[in-house]
């Protein structure tokens, strides 16, 4: 990360010092924060459209716009509306991974029921050791965060051995997420460049994101790409940032206004994120 270095009063310095004691903040992150907010700049900011809680229960109606996710965000995943497909966004570029295995340019007008989008800007970089399976990079991400309580987002990207991914197919009218991903559309793939695009959720969350990782595919030719259920890889760089401003856009739809949200998303949500066979 850049360093800056510059003259501040002593009466400034003071309350600083005093801010970062009560609060328990450090004096780099009050900074930071404080130069995003007078110069309008998101920084650290995670905005994210609906709740995993109204999906799960199918309301897949649009939300917002490809358009308007862009104002927020350049990297990020999510679904388009009616569940076709899956999204991911990287270096600006928005796609719709389609069930049928086709990928394309996602253009502004495009509904989204569901997403989460940040302006990247990693805070940490390595290559990570070799891993063979979901569970094993899983390991490796977690273990690189330092706190269960806050978001994270992450870019990894290389040539990965294996992936196994799914996109969800087109819902049929009143499914259930879990519903609509039991005829999901898997794929598996060996040797694929690629990136993928991930973000960390804290579990007291549950209910408005999906708890723990969840990371999308796109490879390097844009050909192939999907949620991902199973990877393995060597030589692959993580790019990492903390995520400590969260922002939720609720859906004013009459679908969401009147559904009932507040059942146990846990079980459905674990089942939908799964692979199928």
């Amino acid at each position: 990360m850049p360093k800056l270095t510059c003259e501040v009063s002593a009466s400034l310095l003071d309350a600083l010092t005093r801010a970062a004691a009560e609060s328990g903040e450090s004096v780099d992150h009050i900074v930071s924060r404080a130069l995003a907010d007078a110069l309008q700049v998101e920084h650290g900011t995670l905005f994210q459209v609906s709740t995993s809680g109204a999906i799960v229960e199918g309301l897949f109606g649009g939300v917002v716009s490809v358009g308007t996710l862009r104002e927020h965000g350049d990297f990020g995943l999510g679904t388009f509306a009616g569940l076709d497909g899956e999204m991911i966004a990287l270096d600006g570029a928005f796609f719709q991974m389609r069930a049928d295995g086709s990928i394309h340019r996602a253009g502004d007008a495009m509904q989204v029921p569901f997403a989460l989008v940040t302006h990247f800007a990693p805070q940490h970089q390595e290559t990570l050791a070799p891993f063979v399976s979901m569970a094993q990079l899983l390991a490796a991400l977690d273990a690189r965060r330092d706190t269960d309580n806050i978001f994270f987002a992450v870019r990894l990207t290389g040539r990965f051995s294996q992936i196994h991914d799914r996109v969800a197919c087109k819902a049929g009218e009143h499914e259930t997420l879990v519903e609509a991903t039991s005829h999901q559309a898997e794929f598996h793939h060996t040797d694929v460049a690629g990136t993928m695009v991930g973000f960390y959720t804290p579990p007291y969350a549950r209910g408005i994101g999906i708890p723990g990782w969840h990371l999308h595919v796109i490879s390097a030719d844009f050909t192939r790409g999907g949620h991902v259920l199973g990877c393995a890889g060597e030589g692959i760089t993580l790019e990492m940032e903390r995520l400590d401003d969260f922002r939720l856009a609720m859906p004013e739809t009459a679908a969401f206004l009147k559904a009932d949200l507040s059942g146990d998303t846990e079980a459905a949500l674990d089942t939908a994120e799964r692979a199928r066979r």
